[in-house]
């Protein structure tokens, strides 16, 4: 297969352009997404009752690793018939309908809006201006199968897997730049999708389904049903067996 040789002019006027636009966006991103936010209550009670499903998934995964009495004590305090959390707290359903939720409809319309439009309008762009050009080449050998992520819009069978087509280093850069947003605009930055991840503590009620009483009434049956089988009760024998 020969070697290909990539024209220094467009590694100026294609491959840095594309870097330099896909990065001027995201920070545009971030600024528009602050100015259109919008901050959402969350009920203490939301909370509360989401951790507490947590705890009891994690007493039925690694019950198993606890004492006969201690995981029938964690689990009467959860299924008690009198006096268990399931049992005794009332939920009533708090499902909303986003149709008919201005709310919520504002808010999807403000995630598109701010991530889904640019992605397109800027790729879009990108894929029309610099439709079939090869932007840089991996420094490492890579298999067939790279081919669709990497050469989108050219489509060559016998052409090396390792070069990276403009779309697709469009693609690289939107995902790839967040390690530069963070040194630039901080770790709870809003240029790139990962943002989400960072109502993880917060956003955990959004875990709890829209009927609590039905996930309390579920959560109470897996754990009525579980079987403790202590893990450790052969753990010297096997210690000393071990080699």
């Amino acid at each position: 297969m020969a070697e290909l040789l990539l024209d220094p002019k467009i590694r100026f006027w294609v491959f840095l352009p594309i870097v330099v636009i896909t990065f001027l966006v995201g920070l545009v991103r971030h600024y528009v997404s602050i100015i259109l936010s919008s901050h959402k209550k969350i009920e203490l009670l939301q909370v509360q009752d989401s951790q507490v499903m947590i705890r009891a998934r994690l007493l039925r995964e690694n019950g198993k690793y606890l004492p006969r009495q201690s995981f029938a004590m964690r689990r009467h305090w959860f299924n008690n018939e009198d006096t268990g959390y399931f049992k005794v707290q009332k939920r009533t359903s708090n499902a909303q309908n986003p149709m008919t939720d201005p709310g919520m409809m504002t808010d999807m319309l403000k995630g598109n809006l701010t991530n889904v439009l640019p992605m397109i309008v800027i790729g879009g762009w990108i894929n029309w201006m610099f439709s079939g050009f090869l932007t840089t080449k991996v420094p490492f050998p890579l298999t067939l199968r790279f081919k669709p992520m990497l050469q989108r819009g050219v489509e060559l069978a016998y052409l090396d897997a390792s070069w990276v087509s403009s779309a697709s280093w469009y693609f690289l850069n939107v995902f790839g730049l967040r390690t530069i947003y963070t040194l630039v605009l901080g770790e709870n930055n809003a240029a790139d999708q990962s943002k989400v991840m960072q109502d993880q503590m917060s956003g955990a009620a959004m875990a709890m389904p829209p009927d609590p009483k039905a996930a309390f009434k579920a959560e109470w049956e897996a754990l009525e049903i579980t079987e403790h089988k202590w893990a450790l009760a052969t753990v010297d024998t096997d210690l000393l067996t071990a080699e």
